[in-house]
C-alpha cells in the first residue's frame, strides 16, 4: 500500500518484479533498466511491493522449515549483486556480508543511505532466498504468479486503511546463526 492507503501503480509493480528478475537472470541490462522509468514516489512504491514479496519468500521459508546455509545466500548474493549498476555493486555486497555477520545495524544503515539503494538491496535478498528455495525457473515461476496477485484487482471493502507498519524489508528480520544457517526472528 502507499502512504494514502493505494496499491502501488502497474508500473510500480512491474518494475519491482522485474528487479528481481533481471537479477535472477544476472542481466545487467534489465537491472539497470527496472528502475528508470520511475519518479520518487514509483521507486517507493516499487520498494514497498518488493517489501511484501520479501515477507512472502520469508513465510516460505518458515513454513518450509528449510535451513539455508548462510554461506550458501551470501555467495548466490554477492553472485546475483555483479548484475548491479556499478555504483550499487559494493553496497550489495556490503549488505550481503554485514547480514551474515549478523550486523543488522549496517544493513539498515546501507538501505537508509539511499532509498534507490535499498531497493536493490531488497531485490537481491529476495533473489538469493529465493533462488536457495527453488530452482531458476521453479522461482521465475513464482515470481509470476506474484505479478499476477498483485495486478488482481480489489473491492474496496478488502483494502487496508490508515497507518502502515513499515515494510519487511526495511526491518530485515533475518540474521545469519551461529551454527551457519538462516534464522528467522
Amino acid at each position: 500500500m502507499t502512504d494514502d492507503g493505494q496499491r502501488p501503480t502497474g508500473a510500480s509493480r512491474d518494475s519491482a518484479v522485474a528487479l528481481v528478475r533481471g537479477y535472477v537472470a544476472r542481466d545487467t541490462v534489465a537491472v539497470g533498466q527496472a528502475l528508470t522509468a520511475l519518479n520518487a514516489t514509483g521507486q517507493a512504491d516499487a520498494y514497498r511491493v518488493l517489501g511484501a514479496l520479501f515477507q512472502s519468500t520469508i513465510n516460505v521459508v518458515e513454513a518450509t522449515g528449510r535451513r539455508l546455509e548462510i554461506c550458501r545466500l551470501a555467495r548466490l548474493a554477492d553472485g546475483l549483486a555483479s548484475a548491479a549498476p556499478p555504483h550499487y555493486e559494493f553496497t550489495l555486497t556490503a549488505a550481503v556480508r554485514s547480514w551474515a555477520l549478523g550486523d543488522l545495524a549496517e544493513v539498515w544503515r546501507l538501505n537508509a543511505a539511499d532509498p534507490v539503494g535499498a531497493t536493490h538491496i531488497t531485490a537481491v535478498f529476495i533473489a538469493a532466498l529465493g533462488l536457495a528455495l527453488w530452482d531458476r525457473e521453479t522461482f521465475l515461476d513464482v515470481l509470476a504468479t506474484y505479478e499476477q496477485i498483485t495486478h488482481a484487482p480489489t473491492r474496496a471493502a478488502d483494502r487496508i486503511r490508515g497507518p502502515q507498519p513499515p515494510s519487511a524489508a526495511s526491518s530485515m528480520p533475518f540474521t545469519g546463526g551461529a551454527d551457519g544457517y538462516y534464522t528467522y526472528g
